[in-house]
């Protein structure tokens, strides 16, 4: 191993067959080696692809212990190929290894050997060499960018909030606790007064960031510290909101069908761009739906995963669920003027699968307090929020989408930890 600078001029996928003659400077890891005769083909991948580098016996000499995965500088020149998987290769006039991989390596980054996930989580990094992991990392970064786009275009401005706090930001028990210099805080499980206090003087506004919740659910949909896409919007009621989320996931999957087709195939899914508008079916009508099937619901109670999952064998794919008990929905979601029981709210869902949770909210700070009250929640505590109404907080609505969730529908994927990076749950701290 020695120190070079690198100096490289081209990422693997810019170079081909018509730059025939010209050399090149190349970095990356060496995927596999084989020696034929007085020649080595090595085969070198980067971010951007593979390709395939012959090596003298001469140049090969000054390497003679390189290792798979190790790193690599190439220098060389273009040429034709005869390999079928490559539109052209590169005669190698220098190779320096940068960095040497220490074998046996814990996983098979080439996906040969099979891993289980916590084998793989366990060495993320090297995992991220496997094509299928980076490719389904590349198509989130599509993802998040799609989305940005999107609300730029709708003209909703990007906030960051808090994610230690003072106190719980939708009154649940579900936190995280930390001693902040001898104070009581948390860690927050939304941005929702925050977001909401924010439309104030911004109107609209989105945050896309990580956020927690203290629940020991052991399935492949939860996590402990979670990608959370975040809108407020003042001026428009749950209908414009839900409008908004449907053109944001439709939007979504437009951008990744057309921006992603190699992670597509390298994955091994095509993914589809789903028909609008999505389907709306009220709370009422969906217990109407489960009760022809014996389910034996009563009006206020909650749909929980079985219910869903019989729901799922008429609506398989994305559909609302709208005006929801207001007793099932938290202390700022705003009730129907035609009937005060139902809620103007709303869920997201795919098949079983909540993906987004949203409403219009309460903009009327009595009305609050009396909400509050009614769920065992104290006004008091939430008197810095309560203040902001007094300043002129417009009628506005919003919701929240889980990122992971989302991906893995896209991604037609069953774990929400195959999709983040380093993910949290009750039985994982670390990496």
């Amino acid at each position: 191993m020695i120190s070079v600078k690198i100096n490289r001029t081209h990422f693997i996928e810019d170079i081909n067959a018509d730059m025939k003659g010209q050399e090149v400077i190349l970095g990356g890891w060496v995927e596999d080696l084989r020696k034929m005769g007085k020649m080595t083909f090595l085969t070198l991948r980067d971010a951007t692809g593979i390709t395939q580098i012959i090596l003298t016996d001469d140049v090969m000499k000054s390497i003679d212990d390189i290792t798979r995965q190790s790193v690599v500088r190439v220098t060389g020149k273009i040429q034709d190929t005869k390999a079928r998987d490559f539109e052209c290769e590169i005669k190698a006039d220098e190779i320096n290894v940068l960095a040497k991989a220490v074998h046996p390596l814990p996983i098979d980054p080439l996906g040969r050997l099979e891993s289980h996930i916590d084998n793989r989580l366990n060495s993320r990094a090297l995992d991220m060499r496997n094509q299928k992991t980076a490719s389904i990392f590349k198509i989130r970064h599509h993802v998040l960018a799609s989305l940005r786009k999107t609300f730029t275009e709708k003209k909703f401005m990007e906030i960051t909030t808090p994610k230690i706090i003072g106190s719980a930001s939708e009154g649940g028990a579900n936190l995280f606790s930390l001693d902040y210099f001898g104070k009581q805080a948390y860690l927050a499980q939304s941005p929702q007064l925050y977001k909401e206090q924010m439309t104030i003087g911004l109107e609209r506004v989105f945050e896309i960031a990580s956020f927690y919740r203290a629940e020991k659910s052991h399935t492949g949909r939860h996590l402990s510290e979670f990608t959370s896409v975040d809108i407020e919007a003042a001026f428009m009621d749950y209908t414009d909101v839900m409008n908004v989320l449907e053109d944001l996931v439709l939007n979504t999957f437009k951008y990744v069908s057309e921006n992603c087709k190699k992670e597509q195939e390298i994955i091994g899914n095509k993914i589809t761009v789903p028909n609008g508008p999505f389907k709306k079916i009220t709370y009422s009508q969906a217990l109407e739906e489960l009760n022809r099937k014996d389910a034996k619901l009563e009006f206020g109670d909650d749909l929980l995963d079985s219910h869903l999952r019989i729901i799922e064998e008429n609506h398989p794919d994305f559909y609302f669920i709208t005006d929801w008990p207001i007793k099932l929905k938290p202390f700022y979601i705003m009730e129907k003027e035609d009937n005060p029981e139902l809620s103007e709210s709303f869920d997201l869902q795919y098949g079983y699968l909540e993906l987004s949770s949203g409403g219009s909210r309460l903009h009327n700070p009595e009305k609050i307090k009396i909400r509050l009250s009614e769920q065992n929640l104290d006004p008091t505590k939430f008197s810095e929020h309560l203040q902001a109404f007094d300043w002129g907080m417009p009628p506005h609505a919003g919701w929240g989408l889980g990122l992971e969730r989302l991906l893995t529908v896209i991604l037609g994927i069953d774990n929400v930890r195959e999709v983040i990076l380093y993910p949290r749950d009750p039985e994982r701290l670390k990496p």
